[in-house]
């Protein structure tokens, strides 16, 4: 266990993320309550705040968060045009041609659970 205390300091070049994400998936099946659990624990802490700095994933545009929601549910625009009032206007919205109304994004986030955050682009 000696040999990986090493890796215990902040990441901050490739190389070293690669050489903790080596020793991660060493010790990975590591028994939570032992002494290389606790050092998994920790390890992977630091290797997620290098990721977040280093690799940040954007948030969705409104339209993305429409289109993967309807994936995950297997809609079609047809069931969406339903909701929102014909398939002009889905047409229109899914091709950045019409903005979202409230009433809209009440709807997506109520009959499709749409987070309503992705939908205002907060």
């Amino acid at each position: 266990m000696k040999k990986y205390l090493k890796y215990l300091k902040p990441i901050r070049t490739r190389d070293e993320y690669k050489a903790a994400l080596s020793v991660l998936e060493r010790l990975f099946d590591a028994k939570p309550d032992t002494v290389e659990g606790r050092f998994v624990e920790i390890l992977a802490v630091l290797i997620e705040k290098y990721e977040e700095s280093h690799f940040p994933i954007e948030a969705p545009t409104p339209i993305e968060a429409i289109k993967f929601r309807m994936e995950q549910l297997g809609w079609s625009n047809k069931e969406l045009a339903v909701l929102l009032g014909g398939r002009n206007r889905v047409s229109e919205i899914l091709n950045q041609k019409r903005d979202l109304s409230l009433n809209m994004i009440r709807v997506l986030y109520k009959k499709m659970g749409v987070p309503a955050e992705s939908l205002i682009g907060a």
